[in-house]
């Protein structure tokens, strides 16, 4: 099939994980997005994880299907080229301060119908990242255990990751926009507004402002709903879920537990067909259902659930996910094996968006920085000898 953004090319000017995931979304739909670096690499070229060689494997993640053009940002003829690449494409997408030649006044006025979105800390412009984003958010106040004094942070950067995507929808809009009325668009996106719009959208401030509550710890109990952790009798941990009745049934069902709900919810005055009513008698029914996870093996919980169709998931490490869930593998069929340089051969993902039930573009490996420097610089009309000149006085890198 012909890839549903083939023919949009996105420069990218990035680091970190907004702007490089923004892109590979739009690249691993068939865009053809053109990442620059400074010569030797940016900020996040050498981020952990790193192999025993030095490579990283978070850059490598970050920029796959992508090209790269690897120059000297601070020569003022390279800044020129890419003022010009820019504009042949006709979108950029950056998490660089907007300012000088990468300003939107400057890059606009060689390409009128230019789609540009700029990605900031904070909507003033100044600077955030995602960990002092979650801080200020609300969520480290109640993660973690019920009776932790402190706040607690989650690992996953999750205000980037939205961002990110947040950012290619942009993108797409926009472009969208363009074809219907031939005008451009001049974006800001700012991480933290992003995290203001999804804490508002679930609710959080409307039950701050509006209640006047303040939201407690729950450890991993689910809020509002029942699901909750449980140990199997082999060492393991599993984590269920009932929010509709139908999860609620099967998960009863499964344990054997229906006769000792009853009795739970008369004693209580409580129904259970009622999601707050689970909640607030969480802890009994947790005993209840416990007991019977707690004297068989994982094994044996996995076939009983997934026979009744309950809603659960097994506690895994990483290296558990890669060496025993047939989901983070070829079994999978957004996965290839790609062999990528410096690296070796590991599974890459595809998008996760299946067309007809198949990837739309195959993954490719991130590109060496400076992989396609000669490329790039040829298809915007320099000559072989001009190419030849830039390299040789440092300006532009090869890989």
């Amino acid at each position: 099939m012909i890839p549903p953004l083939d023919g949009l090319q996105v420069i990218e000017g990035s680091a970190f994980v907004a702007a490089p995931s923004g892109g590979m979304t739009l690249a691993q739909l068939g865009a053809d997005v053109i990442r620059f670096d400074q010569i030797g690499g940016g900020l996040d070229h050498g981020r952990w994880p790193l192999t025993e060689d030095g490579a990283s494997l978070y850059w490598a993640g970050l920029n796959k299907n992508k090209r790269s053009l690897a120059i000297d940002l601070r020569d003022a003829e390279i800044q020129e080229l890419l003022s010009a690449l820019i504009a042949k494409a006709g979108t950029f997408l950056t998490n660089f301060p907007a300012r000088g030649w990468m300003s939107w006044e400057s890059l606009v006025a060689q390409r009128p119908d230019l789609v540009m979105l700029a990605i900031t800390g904070n909507r003033d412009g100044t600077t955030a990242l995602d960990y002092t984003v979650n801080a200020a958010i609300g969520y480290p106040a109640v993660t973690g255990p019920v009776d932790h004094p402190d706040p607690v942070n989650h690992v996953f950067a999750a205000w980037d990751v939205i961002c990110g995507q947040t950012a290619a929808l942009g993108i797409l809009a926009a472009d969208r926009h363009r074809l219907r009325t031939g005008h451009g668009a001049n974006m800001t996106l700012a991480l933290f507004d992003v995290a203001l719009a999804a804490v508002a959208a679930l609710g959080h401030v409307a039950e701050a402002q509006k209640l006047g509550t303040e939201r407690e710890r729950y450890g991993n109990d689910l809020y509002g709903a029942f699901g909750a952790m449980f140990g199997t009798s082999d060492g393991h941990h599993v984590y269920a879920v009932a929010i509709s009745g139908r999860q609620w049934r099967s998960l009863v069902d499964a344990c054997d537990a229906s006769t000792a709900i009853e009795a739970l919810a008369k004693r209580t005055g409580l129904d259970f067909a009622v999601e707050g009513d689970r909640f607030a008698a969480r802890s009994e029914i947790a005993e209840v259902l416990g007991s019977w996870i707690a004297a068989r093996s994982l094994s044996t919980v996995r076939e009983r659930f997934d026979q009744l169709g309950v809603c659960w998931g097994p506690y895994q490490s990483f290296s558990e996910l890669v060496e025993n869930d047939p989901r983070c593998s070829l079994d999978n069929a957004m996965f290839r094996a790609v062999d990528q340089p410096g690296i070796g051969e590991y599974l890459t993902p595809g998008s996760p968006i299946a067309f007809d039930g198949a990837l739309c573009v195959e993954p490719s490996p991130a590109p060496r920085l400076g992989q396609h420097s000669e490329e790039i610089l040829g298809e915007l009309g320099l000559s072989t000898v001009e190419i030849g000149r830039l390299v040789d006085g440092g300006s532009v890198a090869v890989g």
